[in-house]
């Protein structure tokens, strides 16, 4: 009986890796099937995202929410010369990451089975990008982290240019250009970080006490170089132009991804940027709030304009990441949990959005809200998930995306006071076109090209449920993501 309390204790101490490594394991086990076994590839790679679904979701029970320090911590020395660690925990930020991004790979692959065009590589390329995602959640050092933010370019440029629409080629290598650019910024950052030390470590506790014992201007310089960094991928105006168009021609399945999770790394890299240079981030406050009160007015404007349905909701996103910028750069407790909380509910909004735009896309091939009307009448189950979804997208109480929303905006009164009105703008325009697209999509007379149109398929409708139980689950019942992440951001708004 000891012995096999021994070896249970012995599994959890190294749940992380085998979360991590997971995806790796099942890309391995796809390169050498047989590439015309077209449902055992799919069958593999699906069972790979649950095993990794199954084991993330399993955290929470192994979470003490009353601590504030990482947890479930695996090191290991990966680079002596360099100070380097293969480090890996959980805390109240990462944790919601790791739980939204096991979620969104299932959603992923469940949507993927319009895929018929290189379908070995496609779900080898996923599997890439959901263990760099995972990674870039998981590492405690700097050196891990960069080579998984780095890491996840290279499938996401395969997953758009090969299997992408039409701009496919210019939409991929806009992305990586982009992203690159930014991430030579925040590398200077982080080897200006570790240049300063004296112990030479790449460890993210080490380089915090570093770099909060720089002087406010150089800490105000490297703050700049991850601004750009982060900026780039969560993204924020002016440095933005990859993600429309990315969106736009990535493959359904992908956006589900690039809006539902990867740009929660940006937001993540600038929450974990702002504990390690606090002296920079109150200086720079004034600034972080003012870009993300343009954001969010910018991106719901040009979202408005838009008749492409993954436009609009890619130029939403913009919008709603501009709430998470405004709730971090309140730096108090109600403004960073809705921060956190208002990346969790964009993650399964614009999932849930993504998902059900590409799935009418390959019923009908068009996107453009003009083309459809009273759709109610031939997909009603279609036409009930997203509408529900476009509300909750609006902040519709009892969703999740009310209860981040308001944290933030409380938040920011206490902190910006009446310049937060500002936020109401961006609101206003949201609520403007969710409706128009309701009423776009659901009323009117029915089109004749649109008689034939198939509602959701079981598994799609089980990928839909997933998304939409996260949204009405969290929101009727906040208190449950609230106890995850609440003491972590005690502990960071506790700094300032």
């Amino acid at each position: 009986m000891a012995t096999s309390t021994c070896s249970a204790l012995h599994l959890f101490v190294k749940i992380l890796s085998i979360i991590l490594w997971t995806p790796v394991f099942g890309a391995l086990i796809t390169a050498f099937l047989p590439s015309g076994r077209r449902r055992l590839v799919r069958a593999t790679a699906l069972t790979t995202v649950m095993i990794t679904f199954a084991s993330s979701w399993s955290l929470p029970f192994l979470f003490n929410t009353l601590s504030p320090d990482l947890q479930l911590v695996e090191r290991h020395v990966w680079n002596p010369a360099m100070g380097s660690f293969y480090a890996l925990g959980v805390d109240g930020f990462s944790l919601p990451m790791v739980l939204l991004s096991s979620l969104l790979a299932v959603v992923a692959m469940l949507a993927s089975t319009s895929v018929e065009r290189s379908v070995k590589g496609y779900h080898i390329w996923l599997l890439a990008l959901e263990f760099g995602m995972l990674g870039v959640f998981l590492a405690q050092d700097w050196a891990l982290f960069y080579v998984f933010w780095e890491l996840t370019l290279i499938p996401l440029f395969f997953l758009i240019d090969i299997w992408g629409g039409a701009h496919r080629h210019k939409a991929s290598l806009n992305f990586v250009l982009y992203t690159m650019g930014g991430s030579v910024f925040m590398l200077l950052g982080l080897l200006a970080i570790y240049k300063a030390s004296a112990v030479n470590s790449t460890a993210m506790d080490s380089m915090l006490v570093v770099a909060r014992t720089l002087p406010r201007d150089t800490q105000t310089l490297i703050f700049f170089g991850l601004l750009l960094g982060f900026g780039v991928k969560m993204p924020i105006v002016p440095i933005h132009g990859w993600l429309p168009l990315a969106h736009v021609e990535a493959p359904s399945p992908i956006s589900i991804l690039l809006s539902g999770a990867l740009l929660k790394m940006g937001a993540y890299g600038l929450i974990r940027t702002s504990e390690m240079l606090p002296q920079a981030t109150l200086m720079l406050q004034p600034l972080l709030a003012g870009i993300a009160l343009v954001s969010i007015v910018y991106g719901g404007l040009i979202a408005w304009r838009q008749t492409d349905l993954k436009a609009m909701i890619a130029y939403s996103s913009i919008s709603h990441m501009g709430l998470v910028l405004l709730g971090i750069a309140a730096l108090n407790t109600t403004g960073l949990l809705g921060a956190v909380l208002q990346m969790s509910a964009h993650g399964l909004i614009a999932g849930s959005l993504f998902l059900l735009i590409g799935l009418l896309y390959e019923r009908t091939r068009t996107r453009e809200i003009g083309d459809y009307s009273s759709l109610v009448q031939i997909t009603p189950r279609f036409a009930a998930f997203t509408t529900l979804t476009l509300l909750a997208s609006i902040g519709l109480p009892g969703s999740m995306g009310f209860v981040a929303e308001l944290h933030v905006i409380i938040g920011s009164l206490q902190r910006f006071g009446w310049w937060t009105l500002l936020v109401s703008v961006g609101v206003l325009v949201s609520a403007t076109y969710a409706f128009r697209t309701i009423g776009s999509l659901f009323t009117g007379p029915v089109r004749p090209a649109m008689k034939s149109v198939q509602d959701l398929r079981p598994a799609e409708l089980i990928a839909a449920c997933m998304l939409l139980a996260g949204i009405l689950g969290f929101g009727v019942a906040p208190s449950l993501p609230l106890e995850l992440i609440n003491t972590s951001v005690s502990r960071l708004s506790s700094i300032f």
